[in-house]
C-alpha cells in the first residue's frame, strides 16, 4: 500500500524536527501545481520536560518567540529546519511534479490543538472548540482546557455575559469526544 504525498511529507517532517528538539504542529499542503503549491509546516519546541507544571506550560504557550527561557520556536529554529527538510524533500522527490512554495513557521498563539497530547499539554489553557456533531444542541464552545481523559476532552465552560432577562446557564463542564472534534485552537490571553 502506497503513502499520500502528504503522509510521507508529515514522516519527512517529523523525522528532521525530531533531530532538531522540535514538534511538527502541523503539516498543510494546498494547491494543484505549479507556483499556487504551497506547502506549510508548523513548529514548536518538544513538550515541556518532565517536571515542568501545567502553569509553565501554559505561560511558554504565550511566549512562543521567547527563547532565552527555552520555550517557543525561534526564527533560527525555523530556517535551520526548512534548509534541511527542503534538501530531504527534493532528492527523496517527496513532492513529485511541479515547483511548490515552502513556508515553515510557529503555529502561533492560537495554535490548533490536533494530536491527543496537545489536549493534555495545554491544560489550564483557554480554547475554543467546534465539534462535528452538536452536543446539547451546541457545536462551538469556549472554555478552559481540563485535560483529556479516556479521549474526551474535559471542558470547563466559560460563562457568558449574561443580560438581567437570561438565565444563568446550568452546565458549566463539558465532555467532548476527540472523535467529535472538527477544530480547536488556544485562545490567547494577555
Amino acid at each position: 500500500m502506497s503513502q499520500s504525498v502528504e503522509d510521507r511529507v508529515r514522516e519527512i517532517a517529523e523525522r528532521v524536527a525530531a533531530s532538531h528538539g522540535l514538534e511538527v504542529v502541523d503539516v498543510e499542503l494546498r494547491g494543484t501545481g505549479g507556483k499556487s503549491r504551497m506547502l506549510r509546516v508548523f513548529l514548536d519546541k518538544d513538550r515541556p520536560p518532565a517536571g515542568v507544571s501545567s502553569e509553565s506550560a501554559a505561560e511558554a504557550v504565550h511566549a512562543p518567540f521567547r527563547a532565552a527561557d527555552g520555550s517557543g520556536v525561534t526564527h533560527e529554529d525555523c530556517a535551520n529546519f526548512s534548509r534541511e527538510f527542503g534538501t530531504i524533500l527534493d532528492v527523496e522527490d517527496a513532492i513529485p511534479g511541479a515547483q511548490y512554495t515552502l513556508e515553515v513557521s510557529s503555529p502561533g498563539l492560537d495554535r490548533k490543538l490536533v494530536k491527543p497530547h496537545d489536549y493534555e499539554r495545554f491544560a489550564g489553557s483557554r480554547i475554543r472548540l467546534s465539534t462535528r456533531e452538536a452536543i446539547n444542541g451546541r457545536r462551538n464552545f469556549d472554555g478552559r482546557l481540563e485535560g483529556l481523559r479516556e479521549n474526551r476532552i474535559l471542558l470547563e465552560l466559560a460563562q457568558a455575559k449574561k443580560k438581567k432577562a437570561e438565565p444563568v446557564p446550568v452546565e458549566s463542564k463539558v465532555e467532548i469526544a476527540l472523535s467529535n472534534v472538527e477544530k480547536a485552537n488556544l485562545v490567547p490571553e494577555f
